[in-house]
């Protein structure tokens, strides 16, 4: 990898750890930036280094660095009943990336593209919370996904419309 590409993924990594712990509690899972950041990453970086990026981060948290949700990290946050969002994020990453790449990073089909892999780390989520909850699909998805949608619908939007203009900038300065 060149020191360009590896300064990109820790930047995002390094904001991921930053807006990640920034959180609006209401409910069991609560609003949080990993997600808008997640979402800039893909467009900018593209498939492969937003997925090192979030590894990164995602490794940092599980080793005990307080960047995920209420400055939360450990096993524990993982293993518990919302970690399963945070693992489905790393589904989403490659469904997000491979759809942008492959329609030329459109606008349309790149927040189609995003929407659909919101829906499987929100499916992953969801069904892990069921799990360790031990609760019913509709009071999951109740908590959990239908009070996120508008809130991630916007981020979705304004990763591909600004993140693309950012990517575009980046690439004329030769930074990608």
């Amino acid at each position: 990898m060149k020191v360009k590409t590896l300064t990109t993924c820790a930047l995002f990594a390094a904001l991921m750890c930053i807006c990640g712990p920034l959180s609006i509690p209401i409910g069991p899972v609560p609003v949080s930036l990993t997600n808008l950041v997640i979402y800039f990453a893909v467009v900018i970086l593209g498939t492969k280094n937003s997925f090192i990026s979030y590894l990164v981060y995602l490794l940092l948290g599980l080793v005990g660095l307080p960047v995920f949700s209420g400055f939360q990290g450990g096993v524990g946050k993982l293993a518990g009943p919302t970690g399963g969002y945070l693992i489905g994020f790393i589904l989403m990453i490659p469904i997000c990336g491979i759809i942008i790449e492959n329609c030329k990073r459109k606008a349309v089909p790149s927040i189609l593209g995003m929407v659909l892999g919101t829906a499987v780390a929100y499916a992953f989520g969801t069904i892990w919370f069921v799990f360790l909850m031990k609760c019913e699909v509709s009071y999951a998805l109740t908590l959990c996904v239908w009070p996120f949608v508008p809130f991630d619908l916007i981020k979705i939007v304004l990763a591909v419309l600004i993140g693309g203009k950012i990517r575009k900038q980046l690439a004329a300065a030769e930074m990608l």
